[in-house]
Order: structure tokens, then sequence, then C-alpha cells
């Protein structure tokens, strides 16, 4: 292959050179917050040891969480997400182990931090000029990968819509052979000698599921090639989760629903939820006290309503709301939604479900560890019973914990569900999120929380 025909990023992969730059960053941000700090160029030895030690780790954390693969594919928000919670870990044990080793007196804390600012910025920076570089020249046609599309034509029409809405990721179409009906071994000579012909990088195999004997055929069929295969299965008559390969048990798994609360995420997730649901519980204290002496004197009975809802894998528990109905009578196993001049509503329990000011002690479920802020909002039990069998993987959404605020109510998806059209399009959005989670996503959605999330005139 010739270099012009090779990607700059098969020349010069991530994989060397960012670790490199990640290393330089680090080792210029040290003396920088040397000189700034000391007004020294000097170097001590203490120094010059603790900014290896963090280079190492920035390296081995970038290593552990993906930070230095799948760079073609993978979005420049990811990029310096990852980045920031590698430099945030390697703050927090490079303090941890100032602390521990006693040795507070011989690294300035100020140094150290500056030393972490200064390297993300540098790195970060790099990631965003090479991407958006990147983005540029294979826009321009150059550093493209050239893909053989093999499979039945509407399999091929989807995977080729897919490569021109992703256009930075610098693919083409380099050659396509349709499969109509049974694989013969003229069809498949015909295969090997045009993707020869073409000289292209990958072949990509786009077919159903049940054509699995095909994938084996064609697989042997390329044994002499040096492109890479690809196997890109049909899923569209099925709703993914999560969907990624594993390996699990020594095999290859294709995973089809599965959590994205697992490993790291599931720390980070659980930290978020601890620090800012702690931060709101402290700041909504006098709010939450106001509304309980409001609700005592304006109506008879407790001043929290509890209800068993679904949360995380199905298991039940118990959740908690300012009671913004009167005491009534629910059939046994029915659960009636509230709806528009509800005769049940409180003389202020209108204003609590309209504000959502009724949903604020479930930040106590949140410390509690059965509710996190931003996820699906929890349904009744009885609803769950009826609408699972009427809405494809509605059940899912129990993947994750329940939120107080999601990425449907920012949306707009809030209030009375009368038709299984609204518990669908809910529900779709529920999926969604589980399925692009970030901490990113969570914050943007807390945000739109509190500038439009909390007034709505569906809620009743």
């Amino acid at each position: 292959m010739s270099r012009k025909t090779q990607g700059l990023t098969e020349r010069y992969p991530a994989q060397l050179i960012v670790p490199l730059v990640d290393i330089l960053a680090i080792v210029l941000g040290g003396f920088l917050a040397y000189w700034w700090r000391f007004g020294d160029t000097q170097l001590p030895e203490r120094v010059v040891l603790a900014i290896a030690i963090m280079a190492l780790f920035v390296v081995m954390l970038n290593i552990v969480l993906a930070g230095y693969t799948r760079w073609r594919v993978t979005s420049l928000w990811t990029l310096l997400g990852r980045l920031l919670l590698v430099w945030l870990v390697v703050a927090l044990l490079a303090t941890s182990i100032i602390y521990f080793a006693q040795a507070s007196e011989r690294y300035s804390r100020l140094w150290v931090g500056v030393t972490l600012l200064l390297s993300f910025a540098m790195a970060g920076g790099a990631r965003v000029a090479v991407q958006l570089v990147l983005r540029g020249v294979r826009l321009r046609g150059r550093a493209r990968r050239s893909v053989f599309l093999v499979g039945p034509g509407y399999n091929l029409v989807n995977v080729a819509k897919g490569m021109r809405a992703s256009p930075g990721e610098g693919y083409s179409i380099a050659g396509i052979e349709r499969i109509n009906g049974s694989v013969g071994d003229a069809w498949l000579e015909r295969l090997a000698r045009r993707v020869t012909e073409c000289a292209a990088r990958e072949v990509w195999i786009c077919v159903p599921l049940e054509m699995g004997s095909t994938v084996r055929s064609i697989f042997y069929s390329l044994r002499n090639h040096t492109a890479e295969v690809r196997f890109i299965p049909d899923f569209r008559d099925m709703h993914l989760l999560n969907h990624r390969v594993s390996e699990v048990a020594g095999h290859y798994a294709i995973d089809l629903s599965v959590t994205p609360m697992n490993g790291m995420a599931r720390v980070v997730k659980r930290l978020e939820d601890i620090v800012v649901g702690g931060l709101i519980s402290v700041f909504i204290l006098p709010v939450c006290i106001g509304i309980a002496i409001a609700i005592k004197s304006t109506s008879p009975g407790p001043v929290l309503f509890k209800q068993y809802r679904t949360g995380a894998n199905g298991k039940q528990f118990k959740v908690y709301k300012f009671r913004s109905m009167k005491i009534h009578q629910e059939q046994e196993g029915q659960v009636t939604q509230a709806t528009k001049d509800d005769p049940r509503l409180t003389s202020i329990g209108a204003f609590l479900r309209r504000t959502s000011l009724d949903e604020l002690p479930q930040f106590y479920n949140v410390l509690q560890g059965r509710m996190s802020i931003v996820g699906p909002r929890p349904h009744a039990l009885a609803h769950n019973e009826h609408y699972k069998e009427f809405v494809e993987s509605y059940m899912r959404r129990h993947k994750v914990k329940p939120g107080i605020t999601g990425w449907a109510q920012v949306n707009g998806l809030r209030g009375e569900t009368d038709t299984l059209e609204k518990m669908e399009r809910r529900v779709e959005y529920d999926l969604w999120y589980i399925d692009n989670w970030s901490v990113w996503l969570d914050l943007r959605i807390i945000l739109l929380t509190i500038f439009k999330g909390f007034i709505n005139p569906n809620a009743y």
C-alpha cells in the first residue's frame, strides 16, 4: 500500500503519539507551574519525581479507560470527558500520596494544582486540534479508509446512509456486492476478486443475524486478503440497549441489552448523585420545611406520600413525595393518574405538582442510593404491569436507577399518559438516555430542568 492511500491515523496511530503528547503536557505543565510559583527554572529531584509519577498515572489510566483507542469513531466530547476523568483521578491520587506520605511541606499543593490545570489544558487542546485537523482532512477526501460493502440491498443502503451521516469518520465506499438469494462458489470467487481489484482497506459484511452461515463463507473466501473484515449485523427489528461487543468467559459476545452502569461508570454516577444531591438537599431544606408546614395546615393527613416503585434491576423501593392529594382509597392493584382539575387535589396540591415541588423529598431517595438525580421517572407498579405488555422494551428502562428528572421530562414528556402513544414516546426517550448516558448528558439535563423543567402545564 502506498503512503498516499494510507491514512494519517495508521501511519501515526493515536496509541503511540497521544501518550507522548500527554507526557509532554505533564512535563511542560510542571515546569511552567514551578517557574510561576517559585520563580526558578531548576527543578529539584523531588519535583521531577512527582512529575514522572503523575505522567505514569496519566498514561496508565488512559489505557484503562480506552483514551488512546478508537479515535476515528469516538466523538471529541467523549475524548475530553475521558481526559477530564483521568486528570481528576490523578489529582486525587497525587494529593492522597502527599497526604499519607506526610510530604505536604515538601510539595506545594498550589504547584500540583496548577501543574494539572495547565497540563489538562494542553492535552485537551492537542486533542481538539488533532480532531479538527483530521476532520477537515477527511472532509476534503483525504486520509480516508476505503470500504467494500457486502450484503442484501436494503442493508447496504442503511449502512451507506450511516457513512454519509458521519463524514468526519473518514470512510468511503470502494465497491459493493449485493447478496440476492444463495451464496455459491462462483459468487464468492467474484467477491474475492473484486475486493482485490478495488484495493479496499476494509470489508463490511452487512447481513441480518439469520444469515450467519453466509458470514462464515464470506470470511473464508477472504482468507488470503489483508483487508480488515467487519461484521455489521442488522438489528433493525430489535430494540437494543447499550449494545456492544464484549468478552465473556473467554468468548466474544454481542451485548444486545445491558446496563451502562458498570465498573467506573457506576462509581462516577454514584459520586455525582452524592455530591450534587447533597448540595441540592442543603439548599432546598428551607423550602421543604415551608412546604411541610403548608401541607399540614391546609389538609389533614401526613406530610409525605409514600408508594412502592420499581427501581434498578426490577427491585422495588419506597419513593417519597410531598402529599398533594386528599386522603382517599384506591382499588387494590389500581392507580388512577391525576388529571386536570382533579377533585382529589388539595388546595396547594395542584401548585406543588405543576411546579414539581412535590418531588423534592426524592432527594432523600437519591442519598439513600435508591434513586438518581437523572434517570427514567419511576412509574406506579400497576402502570408497569399494564404497559409492559403493550410497549416494547418497557421494562428495560429499569436497567438503571430511576431519576428525579430525565431526558423525557426535559423534552416535555411529563404529566398524564392517557394514551399508549404518550407512554411509547416517554419510554423511547428513557431508552435513548440509557443508551447514551454520560456525566455530561446528566449535567445538561440538570441544567435544562432548572431552566424549563420545573413548571409544566401538563403536570397535574
